[in-house]
């Protein structure tokens, strides 16, 4: 029997990288999963046909930065699985340049698809765990909302403001046995670091006590912690989940 048996998941920005790769693993665990893609439309479809071959999951195309949308996102999922239990805001972006030639676009954007989309996901299905009494929010952060990075000030603000958004959330919503906890990855190696610079990439992980980058995987494993019962005490934490770089 998996650790999320019984549990319906929903996870934001799941076409692909650490979303696709938590979706994966909670349905290994027995989990049923909804999950958003907006863009990667054909990513998504393949997702939700693999993702079938093993269990109960759907995908729905929706922008959690939009708070009518993620209203209905909400309704859908409930709708479709009959409840929630579980929800990871992983939906982001990133628009890193330095500060001097950043847009006010540049930074809005940032801000409202990393952060707004948390608060509009939370908001909206509070009421449902409320009226269950029960729910595990796992919202992903990252070590550079905990000690910034240059030419990421818009990407770092919203990583930060999950930070204190989450611990908000935990104090509020305690008493209904609702948790809310953060994960902050480090270095984690995806199809995008698949680009770059074989040497740029071996420095960075040289500089990790670990050395190595993460995986999704390792994010996921995580993610599955959080969101199980093995973690029924914990609320309000950010769990770094970066090899030891930020020690």
């Amino acid at each position: 029997m998996g650790l999320l048996e019984g549990k319906v998941a929903l996870i934001t920005g799941a076409s692909k990288g650490i979303g696709k790769a938590i979706a994966q693993r909670f349905v290994q665990e027995g989990a049923r999963v909804a999950f958003t893609y907006l863009s990667s439309v054909e990513r998504g479809q393949a997702l939700e046909a693999e993702l079938s071959k093993n269990g109960e999951a759907a995908g729905f195309r929706s922008d959690a930065s939009s708070g009518a949308q993620a209203e209905q996102l909400i309704e859908d999922v409930v709708k479709r699985f009959g409840q929630i239990d579980i929800v990871v805001n992983n939906a982001g972006i990133t628009r890193d340049t330095l500060l001097l030639r950043m847009s006010e676009e540049d930074f809005d954007i940032v801000l409202s698809t990393n952060l707004k989309s948390v608060f509009n996901t939370t908001k909206h299905v509070q009421r449902h765990f409320l009226k269950q009494r029960s729910g595990s929010i796992i919202n992903i952060s990252s070590i550079v909302g905990l000690k910034g990075n240059a030419g990421q000030s818009n990407y770092a603000a919203s990583k930060a403001g999950i930070i204190g958004f989450t611990k908000s959330v935990a104090l509020e919503l305690g008493s209904r046995g609702i948790r809310c906890n953060a994960i902050a990855p480090g270095f984690i190696e995806t199809e995008m670091t698949d680009v770059l610079d074989p040497k740029v990439v071996q420095s960075w992980r040289d500089a990790i006590p670990l050395k190595r980058g993460g995986s999704p995987e390792d994010v996921a494993n995580a993610c599955v912690f959080l969101a199980s019962d093995l973690s029924s005490y914990i609320s309000g934490q950010v769990l770094q989940v970066d090899g030891g770089l930020l020690t």
